[in-house]
């Protein structure tokens, strides 16, 4: 009786390692998105009808996507690949290796609007009444690193990434690095500053042998800097001594709350764009969804027609 057909490994596609050098030296791109551009590639090329990769239609790459849509792959992970596919080809066109192409005529999938997770204003008081219980420096660290996210709606890597220069300037604002290496001004709140200052006070217990750090939260780990793998660590235990559950809270749901909470209470989107230093408003428009919730409640509230008994 016969086994299994052996496996027969399929080559990458032969430009891919150009391709590749390319996204590293001209965009600066990471190691972990080049190992994602191969991995998107390699898998798409896998199921060519092309002996060839660079050489498949349009009609194979929508082949290859249905596939995927019927193996009950997400919508974002098939937006993803596609989107690999798309900056691979158009780096076949622009090299001049084909002359079309191919991905101009492949539509993405829908995707549903995702919402952020909720956090309400009384589950983040809950949280800062928990971290401002706990004694010494890791208490006062603590709350500084909750008012700088919910106060300030900082990404968790502008936050560890702060160089203590940062916290010694205007006590209104903070100047922060954030994606493309793009400078903004962000507002620290009075309750903010107070933790801040707290916080400076206790900071040297974190340097290790009276050593000088240019960051603002220092550690004696590799990167000299608190990690955000353990700020998000230091959060989770802290959920559950507030009596929260720990899968929901992350660094990412405190900005959210920071925009939710904002919004909720009458800020509009031009400045909350501004503040979580968003590129584009499109990005920000997802907390529409809390000014339509908060506009209804004012109609039903307010408007004579709405108050009116049939």
């Amino acid at each position: 009786m016969r086994g299994p057909s052996p496996v027969v490994p399929v080559p990458a596609p032969r430009h891919l390692e150009p391709f590749l050098e390319m996204l590293a030296a001209e965009r600066g791109a990471a190691q972990a998105t080049i190992a994602a551009y191969r991995n998107d590639i390699t898998d798409a090329a896998r199921w060519s009808k092309r002996g060839a990769f660079e050489a498949a239609t349009a009609e194979d790459l929508r082949g290859y996507l249905t596939r995927l849509a019927r193996v009950g792959t997400a919508p974002r992970s098939v937006a993803r690949k596609l989107s690999a596919l798309r900056q691979f080809f158009r780096f076949l066109v622009l090299e001049r290796i084909r002359g079309d192409d191919p991905t101009t005529q492949l539509d993405g999938p829908r995707l549903g609007r995702p919402l952020p997770k909720a956090l309400g204003e009384s589950e983040v008081s809950a949280l800062l009444s928990a971290a401002r219980a706990r004694p010494g420096a890791d208490g006062a660290r603590l709350v500084c690193l909750l008012e700088l996210l919910y106060g300030s709606g900082l990404r968790v890597s502008e936050l560890v990434g702060l160089p203590l220069a940062a916290a010694r300037g205007d006590k209104r604002f903070l100047l922060v690095r954030g994606k493309g290496d793009k400078e903004r001004l962000v507002p620290v709140s009075p309750p903010a500053r107070a933790a801040l200052d707290t916080y400076l006070q206790e900071r040297n217990r974190y340097l290790k042998g009276g050593a000088e750090s240019r960051y603002l939260f220092p550690s004696r780990g590799g990167t000299g800097h608190l990690t955000r793998e353990r700020c998000a660590q230091l959060l989770k235990r802290l959920a559950g001594e507030a009596g929260l559950d720990p899968k929901r809270l992350s660094p990412h749901v405190l900005r959210h709350a920071f925009a939710s909470h904002l919004v909720d209470r009458g800020a509009d989107l031009r400045s909350v764009q501004e503040m979580l230093g968003h590129a584009d408003i499109a990005t920000t428009q997802i907390y529409t969804h809390v000014m339509g919730d908060r506009l209804q409640k004012l109609v039903a509230t307010h408007h004579p027609l709405a108050r009116k008994k049939p």
